[in-house]
């Protein structure tokens, strides 16, 4: 396995027109903010989009997620740049050769203001 106990993984993502367009495709939130820009031209990202930054780690890692919270602190708009920080809080080696995995979560913009926070649990597979 390649995450250990205290790790803290850090990536980033620009949110674009294009992934909003798709997130509403697939999720059929089609809230007004998410289709019609505001005066400087920016659409809200889907705070469920924005929840998709630190599945990345369970997608690296082949996470099961079994629960996943989320605090959504405030906007993102297209072109915000967020920086999301996974830190690994728990790992435990299961009977069944699988590990359970708990992980807290920090989002910020490109100003440097907490967007989104919260954890997750699941077990590598």
């Amino acid at each position: 396995m390649g995450i250990n106990v205290g790790d803290v993984i850090i990536f980033e993502r620009t949110f674009t027109k294009k992934d909003v367009e798709i997130f509403t495709e697939v999720s059929w939130d089609e809230g007004e903010h998410h289709m019609i820009p505001d005066e400087e031209g920016r659409l809200v990202i889907q705070g469920l989009l924005t929840a998709t930054l630190p599945t990345k780690i369970g997608g690296e890692n082949n996470v099961l997620a079994r629960t996943m919270d989320f605090e959504f602190l405030r906007p993102v708009f297209t072109e915000d740049t967020i920086k999301c920080e996974v830190t690994i809080e728990k790992l435990d080696q299961q009977e069944n050769q699988r590990t359970s995995i708990m992980a807290t979560f920090l989002c910020t913009n490109q100003r440097e203001k907490e967007v989104l926070r919260g954890s997750f649990a699941g077990v590598i597979v």
